[in-house]
């Protein structure tokens, strides 16, 4: 395979039509694989790697479907069917468990890492979409309640993902609520509390909202959500106008904002190079950190439209992209490699 791809190819032609500095190639696709069979309405929402099995798991929410792809043979080779409206996913490799988000059936759905049958559930999640796993505590936090379940609050629930047992609800009044983001070293859980254009902070201990950041005025907050846990600073975005907002967790101010891809939907922070990668429809914007404060775009990389569903692992020098069926666009799984 050619080590310069055709998207990278083009957005440097593009640059010299115009009279530009080419951009940097800050990543080289390494595998295209395609998901044969998917219907056109086919969409995509949540990514998880089981690592030592090479499996990546792909919730398709609209079509009803986690597909499964073998990253030795970069085949897909199993469709898991018994869900409705599959969100995120967590993959446990220590007890070889995969956890599914259902937002429709209201559970998260467990399943046993080399059969993938299933061995269990946690229920009464009704309008279930985003989680987290805490691998210290190997706790599950779960967004539910809210808009999609009819109720003018929203929960995050707490789940032992061990025993498969929903521990508590931390409840926290508003309509929308999407997208998290843990601290490692204390407490804090980070929600974008999407109907009040806010970040809340929760103390996982407590198990309460122990305070609320405003971004400003947008007209719709997005769900991406990235931490910069050592440089002491959050990132999340807004839909309209598509902007990334960088906020300092110790006083939770927005220190500054910049201009972003659309429709950004999952965004990661890589501690090592100090870039931060959003994936919105047909592009990836990647972001420089060049001080806790200030930040640059330093590529625009052309990818498909929706392409949105994304996972960053840096210590693999990996980027995961989801490309769904779209009008004579192939559903696939893209694999980049990151460059220096």
């Amino acid at each position: 395979m050619s080590k310069f791809p055709v998207n990278v190819l083009a957005t440097v032609l593009f640059a010299l039509m115009a009279g530009l500095a080419p951009q940097p190639v800050l990543v080289t696709l390494l595998q295209s694989i395609p998901l044969p069979g998917l219907p056109s309405n086919s969409d995509f929402d949540g990514l998880a790697l089981d690592v030592p099995g090479q499996r990546l798991f792909l919730a398709d929410d609209k079509s009803s479907a986690v597909r499964v792809i073998d990253l030795h043979t970069n085949k897909l080779v199993r469709t898991i069917s018994d869900v409705k409206e599959p969100h995120s996913l967590v993959y446990r490799a220590d007890i070889q468990r995969l956890y599914v988000v259902d937002g429709t059936l209201g559970e998260v759905k467990i399943y046993q890492g080399s059969s993938l049958n299933s061995i269990g559930s946690v229920k009464g999640l009704k309008g279930a979409d985003s989680s987290i796993f805490d691998n210290s505590t190997k706790q599950m936090f779960v967004t539910n309640a809210g808009v999609d379940a009819h109720l003018p609050y929203c929960l995050i629930s707490v789940i032992d993902t061990t025993v498969a047992r929903k521990l508590a609800d931390i409840r926290i009044d508003a309509a929308d609520i999407e997208g998290l983001a843990i601290e490692k070293s204390g407490p804090r859980l980070f929600v974008n509390i999407i109907s009040k254009e806010e970040v809340g902070v929760i103390d996982r201990k407590k198990r309460t909202v122990i305070a609320a950041w405003p971004i400003g005025k947008v007209n719709q907050m997005g769900a991406a959500t990235a931490l910069d846990e050592a440089g002491h600073r959050l990132f999340v975005t807004s839909l309209k106008p598509p902007k990334l907002f960088v906020l300092d967790t110790d006083s939770g101010n927005v220190v500054t904002s910049l201009p972003s891809v659309e429709m950004s939907h999952d965004m990661a922070y890589d501690p090592g190079k100090k870039r931060i990668y959003l994936a919105g429809t047909e592009f990836v914007d990647v972001f420089q950190q060049k001080d806790a404060d200030h930040y640059e775009l330093i590529g625009h990389i052309p990818t498909a439209f929706r392409a949105r569903t994304a996972m960053l692992l840096p210590d693999l020098n990996r980027y995961y992209l989801a490309v769904p069926q779209h009008e004579g666009q192939i559903a696939e799984v893209r694999v980049y490699k990151v460059l220096p």
